[in-house]
């Protein structure tokens, strides 16, 4: 299923602020991720910036709160609009973390890690088959951060990545910097990590770089991407069918060219290992 998806390249996660000096530097940028819930309920105003993008870019949509690991089911106002968007963008393929952000009926406004248990991949696979019988266009599901590891857990993260990816059957986006992060903060083999992925899942790589603070790595899309998340990458892009890889900054923005540079440097890693040559 996956394997027939087209390979998209390097892109970057569309932010306002750098709209001006995207339209003139656009040769490095070969698509644009968007975050999904900026268009929903849009203003004219927005939806004339997304047809714009659009005109000019792939477009593949990311979405932060569709909450898959609710147990309670999904918002289903919130899954017709998203639902609406994709159709309008007609992507190869949209995103979505593996996590939950409402229970409840409450909106937490965070991205909340789930127990890795099985009675957990039920819930998300039971959210994932609704969303399927909205939404027909693949599905690929992203390793979050999280600062405190759930108790009762039955599996390690990645088996629970690999068991809801396979029983789902959808995608994997693999942020190399939440593996990263994830690794340091709470003292896990990366190497382990990555053999219990199901290697034809891995669609797509979101990088960045984040900052410490008191001794722990945050996930603040805020630095350029250090060398120890271009060693990973390298190592992801060499034995996994990547498709498509995104720079993610979303604070402390850097001069355009700066993020150019990054985005050259993960082409250099891709074309390294014959990707989209």
């Amino acid at each position: 299923m996956l394997s027939h998806l087209p390979n998209l390249g390097v892109g970057l996660g569309f932010r306002e602020l750098f709209k001006s000096e995207l339209f003139l530097n656009r040769q490095p940028v070969d698509f644009l991720e968007i975050v999904a819930e900026h268009y929903l309920d849009a203003p004219a105003a927005k939806q004339q910036e997304l047809e714009l993008l659009a005109a000019h870019f792939p477009i593949i949509p990311h979405a932060i709160n569709l909450s898959l690991g609710s147990a309670e089911g999904l918002d289903r106002d919130y899954l017709a609009k998203l639902a609406a968007l994709i159709k309008q963008l007609n992507p190869p393929w949209w995103s979505e973390h593996l996590c939950f952000t409402k229970a409840g009926g409450i909106d937490i406004g965070h991205l909340s890690p789930l127990p890795y248990t099985r009675e957990a991949v039920e819930v998300v696979c039971r959210n994932i088959a609704e969303v399927r019988r909205r939404i027909d266009v693949p599905l690929i599901v992203e390793n979050i951060t999280y600062m405190v590891a759930l108790p009762g857990g039955e599996m390690t993260e990645a088996q629970f990545l690999a068991e809801v990816a396979e029983r789902a059957d959808c995608g994997l986006l693999l942020d190399v910097t939440n593996l990263y992060t994830n690794a340091v903060n709470h003292g896990y083999d990366v190497q382990q990590f990555l053999q219990q992925l199901p290697l034809e899942r891995v669609v797509q790589l979101h990088f960045v770089g984040g900052h410490w603070h008191d001794g722990i790595l945050i996930d603040s899309h805020s630095h350029s991407t250090p060398a120890e998340i271009w060693q990973l990458m390298d190592e992801v892009v060499a034995n996994f069918p990547v498709k498509g890889i995104v720079l993610e900054r979303d604070e402390n923005l850097p001069a355009f060219a700066e993020l150019v540079a990054e985005l050259q440097q993960a082409r250099h890693i891709a074309g390294s290992h014959g990707k989209w040559v």
